[in-house]
């Protein structure tokens, strides 16, 4: 699904429909529930979604259709996913870290 995706820095809402198959009212929906999802308004009061957006839907979409996860399962879902991602951020900067501190010794 994701190699059909036109790279763009924004996408209108038919746009995100029709590349992931779902209902404008769907997508709506899930802006209230999800707060990852976050299109910015043009001028006009289009919504604009970004890819970030358009991936986290994609995501979301996979959860709650093929997975079977319920909205409260893939919001746990995501927020752990995240929480991960952090983890191994922190982990990296440490792992620099001890280098630093290793070369320091040694000097």
């Amino acid at each position: 699904m994701t190699s059909n995706i036109p790279d763009r820095m924004f996408y209108r809402i038919k746009e995100v429909c029709s590349i992931t198959g779902l209902k404008p009212h769907v997508l709506r929906y899930w802006e209230q529930e999800f707060k990852d999802i976050k299109p910015v308004k043009s001028t006009r009061g289009q919504r604009l979604y970004k890819k970030k957006d358009l991936d986290v839907i994609i995501m979301i979409k996979k959860l709650l259709y093929e997975q079977r996860y319920t909205i409260d399962g893939a919001k746990k879902y995501l927020t752990s996913k995240k929480n991960m991602v952090v983890l191994e951020q922190i982990k990296d900067e440490l792992t620099e870290v001890i280098e630093l501190l290793k070369k320091g010794e040694q000097k």
